[in-house]
């Protein structure tokens, strides 16, 4: 497969609690990798492009499932050079992880371990495959993939019969933080 760097600079944004926000801003802490079995686009430090909207509501559904985790939600905006980039929003990148995930699971049977399923908003399939095939195709090119950034169709139909849903979005995982360019503090939403 042949390799392009992404040299495409994003605006993204991340739903947490006003905490997290003064932390990074304030105190130069580093945001921390989301290391969670159902995540959509494997392990990364989450991001909304061009979404702080979105942003905001997840930190706002996030409060109601586990007020102790966000007490109030708030949005930290980012400038994230995407990097070797592995998009899914770039057919062959969709075409490869196909075939990793043949492969993933052939391992798994071989190796009498369940395969996941995916669980409505939970991608416990998608984030196995991800994980099984990033780092397999990183040894095979030499390239190290440094985000992975994908769009999903979320929600209720924007109107009768559309394909438009309410929620949809691009999202991006942030593998290398090194990508992340710097920090802001995005007021007009708030």
């Amino acid at each position: 497969m042949r390799h392009f760097d992404y040299q495409r600079t994003i605006i993204a944004y991340h739903g947490c609690d006003e905490s997290v926000v003064k932390r990074v801003l304030w105190n130069g802490e580093p945001l921390s990798k989301s290391e969670n079995d159902y995540d959509w686009l494997g392990y990364g430090i989450y991001f909304w492009e061009f979404g702080p909207e979105r942003a905001l509501e997840w930190a706002f559904e996030q409060k109601k499932r586990t007020p102790k985790r966000i007490k109030k939600p708030a949005v930290l905006g980012a400038v994230i050079q995407l990097g070797n980039c592995f998009d899914l929003l770039d057919t062959r990148y969709t075409k490869t992880l196909a075939e990793a995930h043949e492969a993933f699971v052939d391992t798994r049977r071989q190796s009498d371990l369940v395969i996941p399923n995916n669980r409505g908003l939970l991608h416990d399939l998608d984030c196995s495959v991800i994980n099984f095939a990033l780092p397999r195709l990183e040894v095979a090119t030499g390239v190290s993939f440094q985000s992975v950034r994908g769009c999903f169709q979320e929600g209720v139909p924007a109107f009768a019969e559309s394909e438009i849903r309410m929620k949809s979005h691009v999202q991006v995982a942030v593998r290398d933080p090194d990508c992340i360019l710097g920090y802001f503090h995005p007021t007009s939403i708030l």
